[in-house]
């Protein structure tokens, strides 16, 4: 790449169109929830998923806020990530009968509400890339209970305790940014995807091994998430601004 191409304001409108192109997906699993293909949906969901991990790295190297600073992709990022990380796994739910007769319509509402708050964080993230809360990721919680095929009461549960940390300050890692365990990280996020993925496709088979992935991969994440929150804080001595170290 050279150093032309960083300055090029049509590879960013490019790049914003991928960006953009993540709620033309979500549009498709939407349109195949509403017609009952949860196979479909799944797999729509995927996609998007694997567009919103490769956007982000691209749009940095080649530094699209300042070659095409009229517009602003960290908001369309959030514009596109409410629609396939929040809109359509929640019609997901509702449509397949995933949570109990008579609180699945209000808990539906408590993940948008709780979903739409957290996307208007100024402090969605410390300075070291953790996000704060759980940052909203319903399009991975909703086909891997899918997937599992828990019993409604159980996702009830899992739905009402991420919902109750969206506006916490308990840290949850950026899979692609932050540093510390990123190549662990990194292999326990693909597999996920994969995994994830091949038990859509083979559905409605599910191997053991695939729903062994699916709950350690949270576990570990889980467990991730903790290990930051319980590290103490450092002082920076020239700023005296608290820091943490990612490593």
């Amino acid at each position: 790449m050279s150093t032309g191409d960083r300055g090029n304001p049509t590879i960013a409108w490019c790049i914003h169109g991928v960006t953009a192109l993540g709620v033309v997906l979500g549009l498709l699993g939407l349109v195949a929830v509403i017609d009952g293909h949860a196979k479909a949906a799944l797999l729509w969901l995927i996609a998007a998923q694997v567009l919103d991990g490769v956007d982000g790295p691209v749009a940095r190297v080649y530094d699209v806020k300042r070659n095409l600073p009229k517009v602003d992709g960290y908001i369309l990022d959030l514009v596109v990530d409410y629609v396939t990380c929040v809109v359509v796994p929640v019609a997901f739910l509702w449509r397949f009968a995933m949570l109990p007769g008579g609180i699945d319509v209000p808990l539906c509402a408590l993940v948008l509400f709780t979903s739409a708050l957290w996307f208007s964080r100024t402090d969605m993230e410390t300075d070291d890339h953790w996000f704060r809360g759980f940052p909203a990721v319903w399009n991975v919680v909703v086909p891997s209970l899918f997937l599992l095929n828990t019993h409604v009461w159980v996702n009830a549960t899992v739905v009402a305790f991420f919902c109750l940390i969206t506006m916490t300050d308990l840290p949850f890692v950026h899979p692609v940014r932050v540093l510390a365990h990123r190549a662990t990280t990194m292999t326990v996020t693909v597999v996920w995807l994969t995994v994830m993925t091949l038990m859509t496709i083979v559905l409605p088979e599910a191997p053991l091994a695939g729903k062994v992935v699916l709950i350690a991969a949270p576990i570990y994440l889980m467990g991730l998430s903790i290990w930051r929150a319980l590290r103490p804080p450092e002082i920076d001595v020239e700023s005296g601004h608290v820091v943490h170290h990612a490593s």
